[in-house]
C-alpha cells in the first residue's frame, strides 16, 4: 500500500503574516477555511511540490517556530537562493558540510559555499518563516539509483523539463562525438537519458 507523505503542519502564532510570507515566496494557496474564531486551516503548497504545509489556528500543539529541518529540494540553489531573497525572506549564505553525507543538526559543521564539484545533494542553504520556523532548501541535480520510480517521469515545471533537456542535449552531444556518427534517433535517446535521471538507473551510452 502507498503511503504518501503529502502535509507537514507548520506552527505559526499569526496565521496572517504566515499566508503572506508563504505568499511571497510563491506558494500556492490551497486552502484557507476558518470554522469559528477558534479553528481556522490554511494548506498552502511549495512551487512543484507533491507535498503541501498547513498552518492555522488549533491545528497543532507545537509550540510556534519550534519546526526544524524543513527541506525544499532544488536544482539550482543559487538560483532559488535569489528567489527566497526577492521573495521576502531572509535566507542564508549557501553551504555544505564538513562531513560530505547531509547536514549535522544547528550550524555545526557549516563550511561556506557549495559541495565540492558541485555535488548532488550536498549543497544547502536555510532560511526562517517570521515565526523562526526553519527550512532548509537541498541541492539535487542527479538522483542515486533507487530514489525515484524508474517506472514514472515526472517535472514540477517548464523549467524543470527544459533543465532536463539541456542536459540530455549536452550527453547527447558528448554520444554523438563518441560515435563520430549523427543520431536520427536522438528523441528515443533523450527519453531513455531523461527517464534514467529521474529514476537513477544507468543512462544511455
Amino acid at each position: 500500500m502507498d503511503m504518501k507523505l503529502e502535509v507537514v503542519v507548520v506552527p505559526v502564532s499569526d496565521v496572517d503574516r504566515a499566508k503572506d510570507f508563504y505568499t511571497g515566496l510563491g506558494w500556492r494557496l490551497d486552502a484557507d477555511v476558518p470554522t469559528g474564531e477558534d479553528f481556522r486551516v490554511v494548506q498552502m503548497t511549495p512551487p512543484g511540490s507533491p507535498a503541501s504545509v498547513i498552518f492555522g489556528t488549533s491545528v497543532t500543539e507545537q509550540a510556534p517556530g519550534s519546526a526544524r529541518g524543513l527541506h525544499l529540494i532544488v536544482d539550482d540553489i543559487e538560483a532559488a537562493r535569489e528567489e527566497l531573497r526577492k521573495g521576502g525572506a531572509d535566507p542564508g549564505e549557501v553551504f555544505h558540510d564538513a562531513g560530505g553525507v547531509f547536514h549535522h543538526g544547528g550550524t555545526d559543521a557549516r563550511v561556506p559555499g557549495p559541495a565540492p564539484e558541485r555535488g548532488s545533494y550536498g549543497s544547502f542553504l536555510s532560511f526562517s518563516d517570521p515565526d523562526g520556523n526553519g527550512w532548509l532548501l537541498q541541492e539535487i541535480t542527479t538522483r542515486l539509483p533507487g530514489r525515484l520510480d524508474p517506472a514514472t517521469t515526472a517535472f514540477s515545471s517548464a523549467d524543470d523539463l527544459a533543465s532536463a533537456l539541456r542536459r540530455a542535449a549536452a550527453a547527447h552531444g558528448e554520444h554523438e562525438a563518441r560515435t563520430g556518427a549523427e543520431d536520427p534517433d536522438w528523441p528515443d535517446w533523450y527519453a531513455r537519458y531523461m527517464v534514467s535521471e529521474q529514476a537513477g538507473t544507468e543512462p544511455p551510452t
